[in-house]
Parts: structure tokens; C-alpha cells; sequence
């Protein structure tokens, strides 16, 4: 859902009202209100069966603005103020938002100073004046954002050899920033960065202005598009931005350690042509903007964090990873602007959408280019897929990480185990009504969250048929169900299995 700006006028009204009224009932609400002011602070969240303390209810955030101070040591806090502009859905005396792992100094609502306190991994702020239904309000939070964690509680910051960059999925980005830190409530971003001469800012979407003043300089970065808190990116480092154009006249940047632009650069020349292909496959490319981060880290995965997608940047200097792999690890990653980024999911157990379509286009673009067959993949995955269930659960109904895993539901099961029911589906309905399914899809959901059974109503009603026993056995189901054309197909013992790893698993056990 698109969201509109901050309306002042109807805001002071509402004020105006609230506190007429508080003057009317002073004398019999008086008792209540300091029942509500002395009840202790506590953590809510939106009920996600996966993380059930992310995300909060009472509002629906429509735009933040972030502005980082770095002192050029990423081993130091960075000065942070976060600006939330939300719409209440709910009375509040309080709001909660999702914050952990930094210092807060000041709370403002409305341009008024407001309590604050912390209850688990969430800052508490009670404004001085609740807030009725209905309302638009502005958070300003003054607060501190460090990139160093424990062992036992890795954050969203990740520290590169020159600088840092950003890697909030699945539940970290509230270690970053104060929100609301769940994918069903996206909000458009402004991003203001600011730090030493020689180093270069950039973040999600495109850049509107740079400041210099002194021995710093402040770069600004806005998208149109709405973001999920956990795909947000900011890389601070030595680095040079390339420029190319991609299809349509789309700006493409790619932002690389200035001393390995030469190797990387014939990689980066591959983007476009990977854009023209996703689009013949489901329709234009979603946003403003598309481009790769080569990070100078090792962290065993690929994120796909809007418009700038980060990589490490081994992944493209180690000549151990064939060419046709790379290559179909970058469109997996470019696959997630249009699942998971511009249709994101409604819950994390709707996870399977985002990486089971990274996934099949991932397979289908090394078919097509490298002559490895998706129906061979699908058949190693098969075998392996019951073992995959037993382990993280079926793909739509993935088992919740362990305590303090960052990639804990990031499992087989919803790549290469979700990607054999869109084959499955493909084989159950056929190539062009299953190719009607994936364009309809990105249409319908563009900029906006989805849930699995979204995706159920639209295949069927696509193909003309009720399809909710097939997709409850697939996705639903302890067992992987026949695969349809393929009667032959089997399970295999543990010793001869053969499916392949997860792309973002693909160099450690976990993956993200």
C-alpha cells in the first residue's frame, strides 16, 4: 500500500480535540490514567508464528528517515536520529517500537519531548498527549548505533575491511535503527549519511544531494518505493560507484572496493542483460534503480537488500566458483526485486515465496545459458525433499529458528524445496498457465506484501481450477507428494542424496 505524507493540519486538530476532551472528563479519568502511567513498559509484537515479538500494532509506519554519523572507525558507535512518520490504526497512550543494541538519548512525538523506557528487544515512548485512531504522528528518536556484537547476538551492521554495510534480514534491523521490524508494515526511506573525506556513502534508492562541510561530507539517499525494514542498506567505505545503463534507460550502480574495480568490473557488465532477462520472464523491472555491493567481507551469503544488492565480493575473486554458479547466484539475487521486494511477505512463514522464486529463476537462467537442467535439479531436490521437510518443516510452514540464529529459517526447505513446487505446479497446470501465474503475481502485488494464500487463490483462478489439495500437499504436507509427469521419481537414502545447496547457503550450512 502506497502511503501519503504527513498531513500537519488534520494533526493539530486532532490534538486540539483530544485535549478539549481530556478538560471535559479530567475529573473521572484522572484515577485511570495513572493506573495506564504506572503500568510497567512491555514488548508486544505483531503475533508472527516465526518471530512473534517483530513488528508492532497500533500504527502503520509510512515513511523514515535516517541519518548516520560514522567517525570512520567501524568499530565505534555511530550517531543516529530516526524519524518515523506513522498513522495510528489504534488509540495509544503508548507506542512501541522495535529497538535493541543502542543508546537512546532523547524521544520526541510530534516535536514534544515523550518517556521513553525499554522492555526486551523494544523502546517503550509514552508522548504526553495519547493518540486517537486515526492520527498521524511523527517519532523523532536521538540515539546511538553500534556495529559491534556478541558472538551469540549478530546485528545488522557488518563490518567490511574499509567500512560497514548492512544485512538486517531476518530480525536485526531493530539492532540498527529504531521501527517497526516486520516486512508487513513497509515504509518509503531517506537515508542522510555523513562521514569522512575519502570515504563514499551510498544507500537504498537514488542519491538527491550531497553536502560537503568541513572534512565530511553528507550524502542523501530517497526511494519512492516502499521497503521492507529488513532489506535496508547503507555501505560506508572506500569505494567507487559505476554507472551503466540497463534496459529502458534504468540507472544501474554498482558500488566496489576502489582496489578490485578492474577484476570486478567484467562481472558487474553482466547486470543489464540479467535485467532484460527477468523482465522477458515476468514483466519490467520494479524499481528506480538496480545495482550490486561488493562488500570487502565474508559473511556466507548474498542479500538482496533493495535497489543495491549486497555480495561479497570473494564470491566473484575465487576462482574456485565456476562462471555459469556465479552468474546464477546474481539473478537470484536480482529474482528478489520482484519476490520479496516488491511483493513481500505478509508473515515469515510466507518465506517460501520470496526464496522458492529466487530460486526457480535462479535454476531456469542456468539452464538456459549453462546447460544445466532444471529437471534434473528438480529431481536431486526431490530426493532429498522429504529429509528437508523432517529437518525445517514444509515450505510454507517452516519451523522457527533457534534463539539468537540469524539465518535460523533459512533452510533448504524454502529454496530448493520450495522452488519443486513451482515445478510441480508448472508440471500440474502447464509452461503457459504456470508463466500467467508468476506475470499476474508481480502485477497485482507490485510494492505491496502478499501471503501464501493469496498465491493459492490466484494460480487457480488462473488456471481455471480449484488447486487448494495440491497446494496444501505440497506445502503443507510431512511428505512430498508425487511429482506430477514424473512417477518415477523417488526419495532417496541419506548416502545417495544430491540436491543442491541453497544460493545463499551455497558456502556454509545455514545460509540467509
Amino acid at each position: 500500500m502506497l502511503h501519503t505524507p504527513h498531513p500537519p493540519t488534520p494533526r493539530l486538530r486532532a490534538r486540539s480535540r483530544r485535549r478539549l476532551r481530556a478538560v471535559a472528563l479530567l475529573a473521572s479519568a484522572v484515577s485511570v490514567c495513572l493506573v495506564a502511567a504506572s503500568a510497567p513498559p512491555t514488548p508486544l509484537g505483531v503475533g508472527d508464528r516465526l518471530f512473534p515479538q517483530l513488528g508492532n500494532p497500533g500504527y502503520d509506519v509510512a515513511a523514515y528517515d535516517l541519518s548516520f554519523t560514522y567517525s570512520g572507525s567501524n568499530n565505534e558507535p555511530l550517531k543516529a536520529v530516526t524519524t518515523i512518520e506513522a498513522r495510528t490504526t489504534a488509540d495509544l497512550d503508548r507506542i512501541n517500537l522495535d529497538f535493541a543494541h543502542g543508546k537512546v538519548d532523547s524521544v520526541e512525538v510530534d516535536g514534544e519531548p515523550a518517556g521513553f523506557a525499554t522492555a526486551g528487544e523494544d523502546l517503550v515512548v509514552t508522548p504526553e498527549d495519547a493518540l486517537d485512531e486515526g492520527d498521524w504522528t511523527r517519532i523523532t528518536v536521538r540515539h546511538s548505533s553500534d556495529p559491534v556484537y556478541s558472538d551469540d547476538r549478530q546485528g545488522g551492521w557488518v563490518r567490511t575491511a574499509d567500512g560497514l554495510a548492512m544485512a538486517n534480514q531476518a530480525d536485526v534491523a531493530h539492532l540498527v535503527f529504531p521501527c517497526n521490524d516486520h516486512p508487513s508494515d513497509k515504509a518509503r526511506f531517506t537515508f542522510h549519511i555523513t562521514a569522512p573525506d575519502g570515504l563514499t556513502a551510498v544507500a537504498n534508492g537514488l542519491p538527491t544531494r550531497v553536502d560537503r562541510t568541513g572534512t565530511s561530507t553528507t550524502w542523501t539517499y530517497r526511494s519512492p518505493h516502499p521497503m521492507a525494514t529488513e532489506l535496508a542498506q547503507v555501505s560506508i567505505g572506500r569505494s567507487t560507484v559505476l554507472h551503466r545503463a540497463g534496459p529502458h534507460g534504468l540507472p544501474v550502480r554498482d558500488v566496489v572496493p576502489t582496489e578490485h574495480r578492474a577484476a570486478l568490473e567484467p562481472w558487474l557488465e553482466k547486470t543489464p542483460g540479467q535485467i532484460t532477462w527477468m523482465e522477458q520472464k515476468v514483466g519490467r523491472y520494479p524499481f528506480e534503480t538496480y545495482g550490486l555491493l561488493m562488500a570487502d567481507a565474508t559473511t556466507g551469503f548474498e542479500l538482496e537488500t533493495q535497489t543495491l544488492t549486497l555480495f561479497e565480493r570473494e564470491l566473484f575473486t575465487e576462482p574456485a566458483y565456476p562462471k555459469w554458479y556465479v552468474e546464477s547466484i546474481m539473478v537470484h539475487e536480482l529474482a528478489h526485486s520482484w519476490f520479496g521486494n516488491s511483493v513481500s511477505p505478509a508473515t515469515w512463514a510466507d518465506l517460501w515465496l520470496n526464496e522458492g522464486h529466487a530460486t526457480w529463476y535462479e535454476a531456469l537462467y542456468a539452464e538456459e545459458t549453462a546447460d544445466k537442467t532444471v529437471a534434473a535439479r528438480m529431481k536431486a531436490a526431490y530426493g532429498a525433499s522429504d529429509r528437508w521437510r523432517t529437518a525445517g518443516g514444509p515450505p510454507a510452514a517452516p519451523k522457527p529458528p533457534k534463539n539468537g540464529s540469524k539465518t535460523g529459517i533459512f533452510r533448504a526447505n524454502v529454496y530448493d524445496g520450495a522452488a519443486l513446487v513451482l515445478y510441480a505446479l508448472r508440471q500440474e497446470i502447464g509452461r503457459p498457465a504456470f508463466e500467467r501465474v508468476e506475470r499476474a503475481w508481480v502485477a497485482r502485488n507490485q510494492d505491496g506484501t502478499a501471503t501464501t494464500a493469496d498465491f493459492v487463490r490466484l494460480a487457480s483462478e488462473t488456471s481455471g481450477r480449484d488447486l487448494g489439495g495440491f497446494f496444501q500437499a505440497w506445502l503443507y504436507g510431512a511428505k512430498t507428494p508425487p511429482m506430477p509427469g514424473h512417477p518415477d521419481w523417488k526419495q532417496n537414502p541419506v548416502e545417495k542424496a544430491a540436491g543442491k545447496q541453497p544460493a545463499k547457503a551455497s558456502r556454509n550450512t545455514h545460509g540467509e
